[in-house]
């Protein structure tokens, strides 16, 4: 819905300017019409956001989770939509956020629903939110929904930063030793090959191939930096298509050491926690499925969701296609069971995302305890060959001299 700025009279001829939110400007017109005005000019504005050039990013998990926690509270003290997201828009510290508020409520005020407003920013609201909202707005309970999507963000959050926090520690070590590493090449080892040349003599294997390796380096760096840049940027990019990211997360699930069984554990509390949510609004099974595998963040979990969608669509109870799938382990078939048999799905679900929540922590202490010292190790390592690689000459240096 687009914001249109007006001049108008009414019907005792008296100008009047303001600004009105309809689909088009015929909307507008007719919109202006009903108010007993008549449109004289009519020029659409830009948004607030790409006005101040705000759509650039995403907004931050954690304002999100503010914004719904609050809103939930100021939807259950009484205060209506549009009042609610006024005081919101005033109070929000995230500008980019504040500006797509500002547009939320323009559009509820020109009769959109919040649900139909918020699915017109598809980079802020996800499709979970979205449906969420709808739900509630069905059944009469916003407020409880905005609190379970709050709390919903929280866990999602929680369980990023985890993973963040214990990748952190590799990368810092494996961008030090690569500087280091890098350093030796161009600086070090051109020292000693300096002295070699001066005594003479034939040079260890080691020792020739750390040299043609700095030689290499340094006569290359110019083609050798922008060749690695490009290799990690053509990652990324191939990572972001669809067959790249299959490949990617079939990579991922299968790691050694723990780390494929950590990706399974993530996928699994997303997985129970995002379709618990969805249940617990009230949003019907089929398209909690369908939310679920868009949100799932991996395409494995992601197909194996759509496949049991499609089973349950047959009239499949939930638990037979995911026993079926590979991709879900044996106990959150058999907790969903329980939980259609009992009639507390949404339950059963949430205790399997606390489980694995549980479990990711464990595990991604365990795994951050053996990478640790591997990766020291490794860093020894790469040191210790160029540096014995040096000194192996030196022992010949004695006869050399003679």
């Amino acid at each position: 819905m687009a914001s249109y700025a007006y001049t108008a009279i009414n019907s005792a001829g008296l100008e009047s300017t303001g600004e009105i939110n309809a689909p088009d400007v015929s909307a507008a017109r007719e919109a202006l019409r009903v108010r007993g005005l008549l449109a004289l000019a009519l020029e659409e504005r830009e948004s607030a956001v790409k006005a101040q050039g705000l759509a650039v990013k995403k907004v931050k998990a954690k304002s999100l989770q503010i914004f719904s926690r609050q809103f939930a509270t100021m939807i259950e003290a009484g205060l209506n939509v549009v009042t609610a997201l006024l005081i919101l828009e005033e109070q929000t510290e995230d500008k980019k956020l504040a500006a797509i508020i500002g547009e939320i409520r323009a559009d509820v005020e020109g009769g959109l629903l919040l649900s139909e407003a918020m699915a017109r920013h598809p980079r802020v609201f996800s499709r979970l939110f979205v449906a969420m909202v709808e739900a509630g707005e069905a059944a009469g309970i916003l407020d409880v929904v905005l609190d379970r999507v709050a709390y919903q963000i929280e866990k999602e959050t929680k369980i990023k930063r985890r993973v963040k926090g214990a990748m952190m520690y590799p990368i810092m070590v494996l961008s030090f030793a690569t500087l280091v590493l890098i350093g030796m090449l161009l600086f070090l080892v051109p020292i000693f090959v300096d002295i070699f040349k001066s005594l003479g003599g034939d040079l260890p294997m080691l020792t020739k191939i750390v040299v043609a390796a700095s030689d290499f380096l340094r006569a290359r760096f110019y083609f050798v930096f922008p060749a690695l840049g490009l290799i990690i940027w053509g990652f990324f990019r191939w990572k972001k298509t669809e067959r790249g990211r299959r490949i990617w997360d079939q990579v991922r699930m299968k790691a050694p050491m723990g780390i494929g069984k950590v990706i399974v554990k993530i996928g699994m509390a997303r997985f129970s926690r995002t379709l618990s949510t969805l249940v617990a609004a009230g949003v019907d099974i089929i398209r909690s499925l369908e939310i679920t595998s868009a949100t799932s963040g991996n395409s494995i979990i992601e197909d194996a969701t759509l496949e049991v969608k499609e089973r349950v669509t047959q009239g499949v109870p939930i638990a037979v296609p995911l026993a079926d799938a590979d991709v879900f382990p044996p106990m959150v078939s058999h907790m969903v069971r329980v939980g259609e048999e009992t009639g507390e799905l949404e339950k059963m679900l949430s205790k399997i995302a606390d489980f694995y929540e549980d479990e990711v922590d464990s595990a991604i202490a365990s795994l951050t305890s053996i990478i640790e010292p591997l990766m020291m190790i490794a860093v020894g390592i790469v040191v210790g060959i160029i540096i014995i690689a040096m000194y192996l000459p030196m022992f010949k240096l004695l006869t050399l001299i003679q």
